[in-house]
């Protein structure tokens, strides 16, 4: 009936097992979510916060020193006006002087070149910021040196302030970054702490320049990934876009960067048109990457140094943006010197295509003026950010946006002819769609546009455009930093789950060990000796006459067999077996713990297909494994 026992000695018994079992190591290393640390998050609450206010305090200034350098260089110097948004003026509207042309064209080249010359103290600092942040995520550990946040204000307020066609929401989430991660090393805190404080950074600048606060936090925990959300990090940085949020509007008024429409009301017959504009969304955002990534290439090609190449950008910018000034204000459609939204950001030129302007023609060619802006527009910004000037590419992928949806919307309205068709619908849904699609960041956009409105009634339209353009822009991202999902980044090891699921019963499990087993007909007395002078076993299996399991019998059984009065008429082990619980040797060690803690058992039989006995599976050999899979570092991130 035993063959082989193992038998360390008369009078061997067995450990008492503990219970409940799920106190063991293996259940502790199941259970992934453990209980919540209330001061440990109150401690990153607190940090975040700390984050908020601090990127606050530094979006004020940096808007400010924008401001003020647009107004020296652009309004002063070059005589130009550049077009604004509604909300988009915090100093007020201020005079221009007599336009220059020449001064015009020089001015992005000279700011170009000066924001590469201080970009050499800090050279990811070059370009839009988002990849640079993104990067220093999932490959730095979320850290950021501290000059970051002077060197990329800096850089970015000699490139905006001198008309580069880019955006001030891009340097400003690097900057935010930078801060949050310059917080975390001050506190000396954790490295998943130090990423929590950094999306917060992100948040709490974004929430600022944009005024969407609820949107900004969320962005920040989607721009990190294609197909995921950074969810662990949202609170914090909810907490964090709040405060930045009032410190800015506590300088700068509350007020929505754009004018808009009290209401735009929900007209389901209009979501065919919807749908079709996330079409060409779609194609218009493939139309703005293949440009950006076209003039990156050749920008590297160019014998020129690195800092060096923002400057031809730039004297390139002017060559297009300044003939095409002077051109429209000789036809006198703008006064001269008025800017169009080529130079900048972009913001004027999608308040435009929201609300209309009186320069604006109405028709068709108000239309295709709004189509030459956007083609201009895409232009613009890929020889400011794919040069490497230091300019966010949030405020063009807007701008586009809206330019493209108004014209879509004016084209609807005057084919159709329904007077319920507002353009300005089509311009915000435009907007929230491009971005959301071409940054995978469909939620942060779509929010941030409702956010915009002041209201909801966008949001079906958004949902369906988002929808439709996130599929049709699965494999293209602005960023190529981003990575598909948690699991793909560097900055989540992986999870118990997955060393679990990816690891084989046939690669931990114990074969050729002696073990103690029955036949269905050996008395319990006989069971109760042999389990006794067994050290290691928890189950004892029961085999028929062909060798195959019948039932096993626990130890727990054999506790209650020597000591119940009530299970005396047990007599052999048939009576007292229990079904048989085995597993096979390509069962993945997921499985194996489920049923290690269902079955309450230190080890399970493995069995091959005909059902004989293989080896056996022990919880410690479970945990040995997962310890032996995950370095120590990725333990204890």
């Amino acid at each position: 009936m035993d063959p082989s026992p193992d038998k360390p000695g008369p009078g061997a018994t067995r450990t008492p097992l503990p219970t409940p079992r799920a106190q063991g190591i293996l259940s502790a290393l199941f259970v992934e979510a453990s209980p919540i640390d209330l001061r440990l998050v109150g401690r990153t609450l607190f940090h975040a916060a700390l984050v908020g206010v601090g990127a606050g305090v530094v979006s004020v200034v940096f808007f400010a020193a924008i401001e003020l350098l647009d107004r020296f260089f652009l309004a002063g110097l070059a005589g130009y006006r550049a077009l604004r948004a509604a909300g988009e003026a915090f100093f007020g509207e201020h005079a221009a002087g007599t336009f220059r042309p020449w001064v015009l064209f020089m001015l992005p080249g000279l700011g170009g070149l000066a924001s590469g010359l201080v970009t050499r103290l800090a050279p990811e600092c070059r370009g839009g910021g988002g990849d640079a942040m993104i990067e220093a995520f999932h490959r730095h550990g979320g850290v950021l040196r501290r000059r970051v946040i002077w060197v990329k204000a800096l850089a970015s307020a000699l490139t905006l302030g001198t008309g580069g066609a880019g955006g001030r929401e891009g340097p400003t989430m690097q900057i935010g970054a930078a801060f949050g991660s310059f917080v975390a090393g001050t506190l000396n805190v954790s490295a998943r702490e130090r990423r929590i404080l950094m999306i917060s950074g992100v948040a709490a600048g974004m929430s600022a320049i944009f005024r969407t606060p609820l949107g900004a936090a969320l962005l920040a925990t989607e721009v990190l990934y294609r197909d995921d959300v950074e969810n662990d990090a949202l609170v914090p940085a909810l907490l964090a876009s709040v405060l930045s949020y009032s410190v800015f509007i506590s300088v700068f008024g509350e007020a929505t960067l754009f004018a808009h429409s009290p209401r735009y009301p929900f007209v389901p017959a209009h979501l065919p048109l919807y749908a079709l504009l996330a079409i060409f969304i779609a194609l218009s955002a493939i139309v703005f990457l293949k440009t950006m990534d076209f003039v990156k290439r050749a920008s590297a090609r160019l014998p020129v140094p690195d800092w060096a190449r923002p400057g031809v950008g730039g004297l390139a910018l002017g060559l297009v943006a300044v003939p095409l000034l002077l051109f429209l204000g000789a036809w006198h459609v703008v006064p001269a010197g008025q800017g169009i939204g080529v130079l900048g950001g972009g913001y004027g030129a999608a308040q435009v295509a929201i609300t209309g302007a009186s320069w604006l023609p109405e028709g068709w060619h108000g239309v295709e003026l709004l189509v030459v802006l956007a083609v201009l527009k895409i232009v613009a910004a890929s020889l400011t950010i794919g040069t490497g000037g230091s300019a966010g590419d949030f405020a063009p992928s807007l701008a586009i946006g809206g330019l493209v949806g108004g014209a879509f919307g004016r084209i609807a309205e005057l084919s159709i002819g329904d007077p319920r068709i507002d353009p300005g619908a089509f311009a915000l849904v435009g907007m929230g769609t491009f971005y959301g699609g071409v940054a995978h960041v469909p939620i942060g956009s779509l929010v941030m546009v409702c956010e915009l409105a002041g209201s909801y009634d966008l949001l079906v339209p958004l949902m369906l455009a988002e929808g439709i353009a996130f599929v049709a822009l699965r494999d293209r991202s602005l960023y190529s930093a981003q990575v598909p999902t948690q699991r793909d980044s560097p900055a989540h090891p992986p999870g118990v789950l997955d060393v679990l699921r990816s690891l084989k019963v046939a690669d931990v499990m114990v074969a050729g060990r002696p073990f103690v087993h029955f036949a269905l007909a050996t008395p319990v007395h006989e069971v109760l000796r042999l389990a006794a002078d067994t050290g290691w076993q928890d189950v004892f299996p029961v085999l028929d006459a062909h060798g195959k399991m019948a039932g096993v019998i626990t130890s727990d059984v054999v506790r209650l067999l020597a000591t119940e009065r009530e299970l005396e008429g047990l007599t052999v082990a048939a009576d007292a077996m229990q079904p048989p619980v085995t597993l096979r040797p390509d069962d993945d060690l997921r499985k194996a713990t489920e049923v290690l803690l269902a079955q309450g058992v230190r080890e399970v039989p493995v069995v091959d297909d005909s059902g004989r006995i293989v080896g056996f599976l022990d919880e410690s050999e479970v945990s040995r494994a997962y310890l032996d899979s995950t370095p120590r570092e990725e333990r204890a991130a």
